[in-house]
């Protein structure tokens, strides 16, 4: 994650004490120093959407093999002991889990902070209560443009209403609620409205990602826009939390999945906000760009560990038999170690660029995704020759 908010105005959340805390820097195993990673937990593949971008292809119901309300417990007991900052539950939808409230509270219990990834059409007023009442420190509704986009990539109609109507039952009963945008061909006329509704509805946190090829997802890279319309993106999302900063209104502005954004913000302040510029830099250092395989984690529906959510087919252990701490510290696996330290296994545009200790090669997903090798250049890197310092 890229924190717009937080490089160009310093604006201070929970996560950027993570993200770009001084002892995050260097680290192989987890967010900062003493800390295991955030742990992505898909915890079911059941889902009540249908949307064409999923990574995790989810589907009507639950999946044979599922981890267990007990086994879920001990899961937990794992994070736990591996100083594990962040359990995110997501899916599928993890409110279809009827254990969900059960697992949320044992989590919070043992000290971890939980969040959840939803589609938000099933948070009544009374669910948002329960999650209000039970800590859960954030939850992220997707709402990926407004009512015919959003409904268009749900694969329902209906989906922006219901999930509309989730934040504001959020946000009526004080429950920290954000909006999570993937930006894609669909919905990019959209984004400058979605800015507009946050402001609408008292949203105080948005999450754009870019797309990323993985799951259903794979399907879409035509459908993904270009450098050009990505980098007039970014240019709209700088623009917009410039004006919510400038209105005194505390909006927490971040992108995901593309660590070109974080090498786009130091460009931009070095000619706009040159006072801000070294500060931002500075940030940059510290996070080190893309982590996964070090300070994020995902584990699936069965105990699987994987590097990140988009990274299904690569299988690092399972929960079920060693303990994620164990599974997360082992090397042997070719794929892990080189996450941890990449820069050798980087090809074309990646290796050579001069933003490597910021970007980290970015998504190996897409890379792969493209061009079938996971250490190639990640094609939606929008920085130019000249930019990176090769041409």
């Amino acid at each position: 994650m890229i924190g717009v908010s937080k490089l160009l105005f310093d604006s201070e959340e929970f996560g950027n004490r993570l993200r770009y805390s001084e002892a995050s820097h260097g680290q192989r195993n987890g967010a900062a120093a003493g800390m295991g990673p955030v742990v992505v937990w898909n915890s079911t593949r059941a889902c009540n959407l249908h949307c064409v971008h999923c990574y995790m292809d989810a589907r009507g119901g639950p999946e044979e093999g599922e981890l267990t309300t007990e086994e879920a417990l001990r899961f937990v007991d794992q994070l736990a002991d591996f100083r594990v900052p962040v359990l995110l539950f997501s899916g599928g939808e993890p409110l279809m889990r009827p254990d969900f409230f059960t697992i949320a509270n044992y989590a919070r219990q043992k000290g971890l902070r939980v969040t959840l990834s939803t589609n938000g059409t099933l948070i009544s007023r009374d669910v948002a209560q329960r999650l209000k009442d039970t800590g859960v420190g954030y939850v992220g509704i997707s709402l990926d443009g407004l009512r015919d986009a959003n409904d268009r990539m749900r694969g329902q109609k209906g989906a922006f209403a219901a999930a509309l109507k989730g934040v504001e039952n959020c946000v009526a009963v004080g429950q920290k609620v954000g909006l999570r945008f993937t930006i894609n061909r669909y919905n990019y006329a959209d984004l400058n409205d979605v800015f507009d509704l946050m402001e609408g509805e008292n949203i105080d946190r948005a999450c754009f990602y870019h797309l990323v090829y993985s799951g259903r997802g794979s399907k879409m890279i035509a459908q993904d826009i270009t450098h050009e319309e990505t980098r007039a993106a970014m240019d709209l999302i700088i623009r917009r939390t410039e004006d919510f900063h400038r209105r005194g209104l505390p909006k927490e502005i971040l992108t995901v999945d593309n660590h070109a954004d974080g090498v786009y913000l130091y460009l931009y302040a070095r000619r706009h906000m040159p006072q801000r510029a070294p500060k931002v830099w500075e940030l940059l250092q510290r996070n080190g760009g893309n982590r996964s395989g070090i300070a994020i984690a995902e584990v699936d529906h069965k105990g699987d560990v994987h590097p990140d959510q988009f990274t299904q087919h690569v299988h690092l252990g399972n929960v079920r038999e060693r303990s994620f701490g164990e599974i997360w510290q082992d090397t042997r696996h070719p794929i892990l170690a080189g996450l941890k330290n990449r820069r050798p296994l980087l090809k074309g545009r990646c290796a050579r660029c001069r933003w490597l200790d910021v970007c980290n090669g970015n998504f190996r997903a897409r890379a792969e995704a493209v061009s079938g090798d996971f250490w190639q250049e990640d094609p939606a890197c929008y920085l130019t020759d000249e930019e990176i310092g090769i041409a």
